[in-house]
């Protein structure tokens, strides 16, 4: 483990809340809102409110200016399983190279509203351009990871006129999932999501995202994932969430990948094979799932302006498992 990665841990750390539980101690879990009230955000969490399918809601954000701007916004899409805190060190790293940072948690995760309602990837698209109407923001850049690069693919077909550059992170959804898995009901995922437990929880993100991070830095995701089972609005928090895996399956946006003209940079960990559904893909089939690098490869190969780089013995979390080559590869390519 390099100074860079343990200074990233350390930064990630520093970003979670006080109260740190593992799967041992789970009755004694400190409750948190379903909106994550009781978990810590490195800086001010706003507010916008915002209207879906004519449910009022509010959609949170972070929004982080630099010491010396140099007149660019970046925005960071975060993944499903991670609250927007997690990219405390791209912020810093972002704000050093004079960018502002605006860092919204999308409505169903981290602390922003949970609808009644499902999810979709166009209701979050257009939430995330009424966020930069709202703040005055032409045109910006756009770093995503993992859910947040299905996400960033809908912004920038959908207004390509608002996007600068792309920077898709580990994401998921290249490649259309409904190829392998067969169609779960929304019911069955509820259930399987609830029996859940932390330490369950924690193999999981281990196992499916080759996550490379000593176990204290992965403590944050399993708390503001179970510390708010203790609320009275669980419930509702655990249909927003099974919607979410439901949008990634119902919604896929491999096939419009090739069509996007902004710049692009696929930031790939080599030992990512994180599949969403795998374990429901008939056992032929799953081998041939998550091939990620060699995807991104593929996609980049036919777009008009994109390229590829795989960044060896890193999983799913690029970013924190290889801070300093991330910070190369983004900034040279925003800097072009």
């Amino acid at each position: 483990m390099n100074r860079f990665a343990l200074a990233a841990f350390a930064a990630a750390l520093l970003a979670a809340p006080l109260v740190s539980t593992h799967a041992a101690d789970a009755p004694q879990r400190e409750p948190y809102g379903i909106a994550l009230e009781g978990f810590a955000y490195p800086y001010p969490v706003h507010l916008l409110p915002v209207v879906n399918d004519g449910e009022q809601l509010n959609m949170a954000y972070m929004d982080v200016a630099p010491a010396q701007a140099n007149g660019r916004t970046v925005v960071l899409l975060h993944g499903r399983n991670f609250p927007s805190s997690y990219w405390a060190p791209v912020i810093r790293m972002l704000n050093e190279a004079g960018f502002r940072v605006v860092v919204p948690d999308q409505i169903g995760f981290g602390k922003s509203s949970k609808p009644s309602g499902d999810l979709h990837f166009d209701t979050l698209a257009r939430n995330t351009i009424a966020l930069l109407d709202h703040l005055k923001i032409d045109k910006a850049e756009i770093i995503a990871h993992s859910l947040g690069g299905m996400l960033c693919v809908r912004i920038a077909r959908a207004y390509p006129d608002r996007v600068a550059h792309l920077v898709l992170t580990a994401p998921i959804g290249l490649e259309d999932y409904r190829l392998y898995v067969p169609p779960t009901p929304t019911e069955k995922i509820i259930e399987t999501e609830d029996r859940l437990t932390a330490d369950g929880y924690r193999k999981q993100l281990q196992t499916n995202y080759a996550i490379k991070l000593p176990a204290e830095a992965i403590t944050p995701f399993i708390d503001a994932r179970f510390n708010i089972k203790g609320s009275a609005d669980y419930p509702r928090w655990l249909h927003a969430f099974v919607s979410s895996g439901q949008m990634i399956y119902r919604e896929p946006v491999a096939h419009e990948i090739p069509l996007i003209t902004a710049p692009t940079l696929f930031v790939m960990g080599a030992d990512d094979h994180n599949a969403p559904g795998r374990p429901n893909a008939p056992e032929a089939l799953r081998a041939r799932m998550g091939q990620n690098a060699e995807l991104a490869r593929q996609l980049a190969a036919q777009m008009p302006n994109a390229r590829a780089e795989v960044i060896p013995d890193t999983g799913h979390l690029v970013f924190l498992e290889a801070p300093e080559t991330y910070r190369e590869l983004v900034l040279g390519f925003l800097r072009r």
